[in-house]
């Protein structure tokens, strides 16, 4: 039985598109059973459309509370049996409601190596800084901004300063490490329905 996982995004979902792809072709033996967006509109949803996704797009000042919300997401993740959550660009901190609900379950890519350069725009930080090493960074979802235990990390060397030139190097990266990594924690979850 294919393993349930669900990907919340804000942006133009690349790597919910990596994910999709990975369990359309096999590589991964999992389907996404739902896209969720903060942001109504987002590519993320045409993505999800054409893989054939469900999804839910809300806006945080609809409701009256994080939690609120949360518990909204809480309850549609449990009627779809999802057991995984996989952050891809999804620009909202994760509440108490969805780590109590799904703590040691949810896993966020970061485009930097972690410790380093957390937050918004890792890559912006990281040429300003200038370092020569960039990279990704999949970790565990805990109550820090990307402070949570790092599964895995793939260094992207590049020499230079040009933006439009180093994203598509890191993305390339992002697009294979996850779906590798989302199967590797998937082998090691109990199955939830057994």
């Amino acid at each position: 039985m294919k393993r349930k996982i669900a990907v919340f995004a804000s942006g133009n979902g690349t790597n919910f598109e990596a994910l999709a792809n990975a369990c359309a072709d096999g590589r991964l033996d999992a389907e996404i059973v739902l896209c969720v967006t903060d942001k109504p509109g987002a590519y993320v949803v045409e993505r999800a459309r054409r893989h054939d996704v469900p999804t839910i797009e809300f806006r945080p000042k609809d409701f009256a509370s994080k939690a609120e919300f949360e518990t909204m997401l809480v309850n549609e993740l449990r009627s779809r049996g999802v057991e995984l959550i996989c952050l891809a660009g999804y620009m909202r901190i994760i509440g108490d409601v969805l780590l109590e609900n799904y703590g040691g379950r949810i896993i966020n890519i970061h485009p930097s190596l972690l410790p380093a350069f957390r937050g918004a725009d890792a890559i912006g930080q990281a040429l300003e800084y200038g370092v020569k090493v960039f990279g990704v960074t999949i970790h565990y979802v805990d109550a820090t901004l990307d402070g949570g235990k790092i599964i895995s990390q793939v260094a992207v060397a590049y020499d230079g300063s040009d933006r439009e030139e180093l994203e598509p190097l890191i993305h390339a990266q992002e697009h294979i490490l996850y779906p590798r990594t989302v199967a590797r924690i998937l082998d090691s979850l109990p199955h939830e329905n057994q």
